[in-house]
């Protein structure tokens, strides 16, 4: 038996592999050791084989309430995810493995490396409607990357969409990218109806450092990115302060932040009805665009989610309410489910990044039946 997390978003800590009924495993935290709930590793054995890993500490992670009908992810390909057979009990998640091949890799979502983030921007590059420009670096030295769609047209309405300022949060970039695929294709009629009525600009991961370090919630030292959006520095989240200055010179008439959740089994928005630029004029585009984000996709619902916040209490750190404040726009943050969505659910797959896919090209049917409304 060996277990490997040396890779990018690699996560896992070996305690003790001498019994196959029983391989004790723990979580490595973030840096700062305030979260974690991501794991990420390779499994070797014996196929044909059937193995018992118990990670001892999930009883101590970020968000308890996340294991509670949770099934790990596995792939022996790296390319097509399935669940496995999990439970939470104790204070540990026990993950049943029968080995198929002798390698497999294990996770709690499907990986979105660093290497297919900057594949996919060399790839949407090649499109003459696409740039990319490089807004700085993160505490890492990595690239802080922005993919503008669009001919620039001051007159046009300008949609922002980030995703990942949570790296383990990886259902986000798996959205963008079949956003981006679905808005880049000439063929598609709702594409080329938003391009020739709004500018995109897209970050599709904003937290790279996190990502790569197998963290769940906060950059290479821990800050939690989605609550800095009031004062972000140079020191502490360069990740936001480039981006809000990016968003001073462009504008904001919609912005879509794109999230996981770890408890709650559905997709849904949170919107920020806290703010105090709240009125009817926001109110009304935020139901026109639920209106058609649940009959764009069935995955998509609304009777299942966060509180709302009271007038004039939303916690203006968070990007959603600071950009929706700011720009006086539509702004909201998409969740989606770690573990199945219950209003469709799959037992094999769960949540997937085919379904985070096909969400990213429903999220553009929503934003073309608003995009006329935005100013």
């Amino acid at each position: 038996m060996r277990i490997s997390a040396n890779f990018d978003a690699g996560n896992i800590q070996v305690i003790s592999l001498d019994d196959k009924d029983n391989i004790q495993l723990a979580i490595r935290p973030d840096e700062g050791g305030e979260f974690f709930q991501w794991f990420n590793f390779r499994f070797e054995g014996q196929a044909g084989s059937i193995y018992r890993l118990n990670i001892t500490n999930a009883g101590e992670s970020s968000y308890t309430k996340g294991w509670e009908n949770y099934q790990a992810v596995a792939s022996y390909d790296r390319q097509s995810w399935f669940r496995l057979p999990t439970r939470y009990e104790n204070g540990q998640l026990l993950i049943e493995v029968a080995l198929d091949c002798e390698a497999i890799q294990i996770a709690y979502f499907a990986p979105y490396s660093y290497e297919r983030h900057l594949d996919l921007l060399s790839a949407v590059q090649l499109h003459p409607e696409v740039s990319l420009e490089h807004l700085g670096l993160t505490l890492d030295g990595r690239d802080m990357t922005l993919v503008k769609v669009g001919d620039g047209n001051p007159d046009k309405k300008n949609i922002w969409i980030t995703a990942r300022q949570h790296p383990g949060e990886t259902m986000a970039e798996w959205l963008i990218e079949g956003l981006l695929n679905r808005l880049l294709d000439s063929e598609c009629a709702t594409a080329k109806a938003l391009l020739d009525k709004a500018n995109f600009y897209i970050v599709p991961n904003m937290n790279p450092d996190g990502s790569a370090r197998g963290h769940l919630r906060t950059n290479a030292i821990g800050v939690n990115l989605n609550r800095e959006w009031q004062t972000p520095s140079l020191e502490k989240s360069p990740e936001v302060y480039y981006v809000t200055q990016k968003m001073q010179q462009t504008g904001v008439d919609l912005f879509y932040d794109v999230h996981g959740d770890e408890g709650l089994p559905y997709v849904f928005l949170a919107g920020c009805e806290g703010i105090p630029a709240w009125g009817e004029r926001l109110a009304s585009l935020q139901q026109d665009f639920i209106s058609a984000l649940t009959l764009a996709s069935a995955d998509f619902q609304s009777q299942y989610g966060y509180d709302k916040d009271a007038p004039g209490q939303a916690n203006m750190t968070v990007a959603s309410h600071w950009v929706g404040e700011t720009f006086n726009c539509l702004s909201n943050t998409l969740e989606m489910p770690f573990k199945d969505n219950d209003n469709l659910p799959d037992p094999f797959v769960g949540w997937s990044p085919e379904r985070c896919v096909y969400l990213g090209e429903a999220s553009l049917i929503a934003m073309l039946a608003v995009v006329d409304k935005l100013r």
